[in-house]
């Protein structure tokens, strides 16, 4: 059995845009709660901290393209120290569709892409 998952079970949004039936289960993964959104608003299923970047790392990149190749690398590697909860995502993302919820303003640049390339990237088991 493949290991990889579906492109289409990976979909990314911003906590400001509006939740939508096809979402799945929509998880947050900054460490920060958005500015100026009410929890009910946002409809989550999970806050997921644990996956966000640490806030050396965040603060780093500060949302600098110069910086986002280094930026993804960084992310990848403290991941690493955080396997199980990556690993939990994974599996809930080849059970169906997930929607990364960020707050950032920069919409190609941010940790959900990182993460959700992380995610499609072929895998060993």
């Amino acid at each position: 059995m493949s290991s990889n998952i579906p492109p289409s079970h990976v979909q990314i949004k911003r906590a400001y845009e509006t939740p939508a039936q096809d979402d799945g289960t929509r998880i947050l993964i900054d460490r920060l709660w958005p500015r100026g959104v009410k929890k009910e608003v946002l409809a989550l299923d999970q806050w997921d901290k644990e996956l966000a970047p640490s806030t050396e790392l965040r603060q780093w990149f500060g949302h600098d393209p110069a910086r986002w190749t280094e930026f993804q690398q960084r992310y990848a590697e403290e991941l690493r120290a955080h396997a199980p909860a990556l690993d939990a995502l994974r599996a809930l993302s080849r059970k169906g569709r997930i929607t990364l919820v960020y707050g950032a303003h920069d919409e190609i640049h941010n940790n959900a892409v990182a993460l959700r390339d992380i995610l499609l990237a072929p895998t060993a088991h």
